[in-house]
């Protein structure tokens, strides 16, 4: 099942595909029963559990089992076109975004930087949250070395905490895509900080770098777990203007999404809807030689096998 955010008849709404079409649950509940009830956003379908999602399974059933109801559906602008659609970030208000840094073998190799002994982290700022078709903007403090990041991400489904990682995937609801935008004006002080404080304030100015707002693309969609086959055997791309600058496999993961849950839920308690963004594999601008950023006018894509691709544009600071 595929879940979206969509913006329809001026307001904010879950959707859930129906073959090429999206269906605005709160928009069909007087034509689908099933939808009658349904929370408003996706966060809190995942909140309502196992009870809401079968809901929303019922509701795709009824509106493909009927050409009436599909019609009517249509003509009142419940049922629209995906490629029609407003999309938004499937989960526009998850309560805490954690980010594995660090997580790719091949991204360790190219960053020049040793494997952790255990997960990386660091919070993402949800105000820096932005949906498909929504423009990354150069922060005007520092537009020079803003970096792309295609990563995977785990959406967690139910409350979470101190789990095995024999069960950790058991709470993931499912998967999609985020552009961890960067600001890299900060990497090269890290190398050459010194003392105790040094390298800790200069890694801090880093991940400073990463919270501008427009700087968490997320989509196109939330799929959920039973439509992807194994989430550690998945293809990613990144391209700019159309060409390849990352392609990996989530079997490079150096930390898999188990350990990933399961590590974070020692400490964390996750919330349905948080996000756990799995890591950057090799590709980045910074990596290369001759470095590359993006400009105004790039367009980014992430696409991830099984959940879409998020495309965004890059425009010039305010």
């Amino acid at each position: 099942m595929q879940l979206f955010t969509i913006r329809n008849a001026g307001r904010r709404s879950a959707a859930v595909a129906v073959g090429p079409e999206l269906l605005d649950l709160a928009g069909s509940a007087d034509a689908v029963s099933a939808a009658r009830g349904l929370p408003a956003s996706v966060r809190l379908l995942l909140e309502g559990g196992t009870e809401a999602l079968a809901l929303v399974r019922r509701a795709v059933d009824q509106v493909a089992g009927s050409s009436a109801v599909a019609d009517r559906l249509r003509e009142s602008g419940a049922l629209v076109a995906r490629e029609r659609a407003h999309l938004l970030a499937p989960i526009p208000d998850p309560g805490f975004i954690l980010s594995a840094g660090m997580n790719y073998h091949a991204h360790l190799r190219e960053m020049k930087s040793p494997t952790p002994a255990t997960p990386a982290h660091f919070a993402k700022s949800v105000a820096a949250i932005i949906g498909p078709g929504a423009a990354i903007r150069l922060p005007a403090s520092h537009p020079d070395m803003v970096d792309w990041e295609g990563e995977l991400c785990a959406v967690i489904g139910r409350p979470c905490h101190n789990v095995s990682e024999s069960e950790a995937l058991d709470y993931v609801a499912g998967y999609t895509l985020v552009n961890d935008v960067s600001a890299r004006d900060w990497v090269p002080p890290i190398a050459q900080a010194t003392g105790t404080m040094g390298p800790i304030m200069a890694w801090e100015h880093n991940i400073l770098g990463k919270q501008y707002p427009t700087f968490c693309p997320m989509g196109p969609a939330l799929v959920t777990a039973d439509e992807i086959r194994d989430p550690h055997d998945l293809e990613l791309t990144t391209t700019v203007n159309g060409t390849v600058m990352q392609s990996a496999n989530t079997d490079d993961l150096v930390f898999n999404i188990r350990q990933l849950v399961a590590y974070y839920a020692r400490f964390y308690l996750l919330r349905p809807g948080d996000v756990i963004t799995t890591g950057s594999p090799s590709g980045v601008g910074y990596g290369r030689e001759p470095k590359v950023f993006l400009r105004a006018g790039d367009t980014v894509e992430v696409r991830g096998a099984g959940i879409g691709t998020l495309s965004n544009p890059v425009v010039a600071p305010n």
